[in-house]
């Protein structure tokens, strides 16, 4: 395979989401981690969000105790959120931005307008040993933001252009997979470690795949669904398949 390994970070917060909406304590999220590792995920992703819509505190308690890959903890930067990661002392987490009336992630951080709330955030997560990544638009003002705030991972939104690609818009879906491409490599040029997520399936995971610069993806929603009809470990052995035929494309450096 050409190009350096590519991870595959599964998030299980809408495993949660099954969980709540009827109560009780099934299925459980953090069986849902275990399967995924032993399917091949490289790490899981959970999003403490500040109404517990999903996933809960006693989750990540459980999470942190039991698993044995790295938790990539999503959060608000809030007060109370940075208390908790500090606590918890996850491998990583990635400041999102968070609306309680948003079904989920909508749109990246505006780092640049936010800059001087974040840049504690980001001192004091990576201060405890925790790697920060920030989850942001591929906007060069807002790559520049989280450099210049030093943060070391960024995760670019992938979620326009993938909506694009599903509904079959193909200028739209060009131009934000042109703006996708510059951003990585401008983050890659500016130092950054470069993830990305939000709204990938098995064609756009394959396609971005394809880009050196991107070290990690992490993806939820669609893996959760297909999981309905292919099982956990059938959809992440198909992804994973998916990021390796993308993977393979990318030419080998002589």
């Amino acid at each position: 395979m050409s190009g350096s390994p590519l991870r595959l970070g599964v998030n299980i917060d809408h495993v949660a989401t099954l969980r709540n909406a009827r109560g009780g304590e099934r299925p459980d999220p953090v069986a849902a981690a275990h399967a995924a590792i032993a399917a091949g995920a490289d790490g899981i992703t959970a999003h403490l969000r500040e109404d517990r819509r999903h996933i809960r505190d006693a989750d990540i308690r459980r999470l942190m105790a039991e698993l044995t890959k790295p938790l990539n903890f999503e959060m608000a930067a809030t007060g109370e959120m940075v208390r908790i990661a500090l606590d918890a002392r996850p491998h990583a987490a990635c400041l999102v931005p968070e609306r309680r009336e948003e079904r989920t992630t909508e749109g990246g951080l505006d780092v640049a307008g936010q800059a001087e709330t974040l840049a504690p955030v980001v001192a004091a997560l990576t201060g405890a040993g925790i790697r920060v990544s920030l989850f942001i638009a591929a906007d060069p003002v807002q790559i520049q933001a989280a450099a210049a705030i030093k943060a070391p991972v960024v995760e670019i939104h992938t979620g326009a252009w993938c909506d694009a690609v599903v509904e079959g818009r193909r200028a739209a879906a060009e131009a934000e997979w042109e703006r996708i491409r510059t951003g990585v490599r401008q983050a890659a040029g500016l130092g950054l470690e470069v993830h990305a997520g939000h709204g990938l399936d098995y064609e756009t995971a394959e396609q971005i795949a394809g880009l050196p610069e991107v070290k990690e993806l992490n993806i939820g929603h669609f893996l959760i669904g297909a999981a309905v009809f292919e099982g956990l470990a059938g959809a992440i052995g198909r992804m994973r398949n998916a990021m390796d035929r993308g993977r393979a494309r990318i030419p080998a450096v002589s």
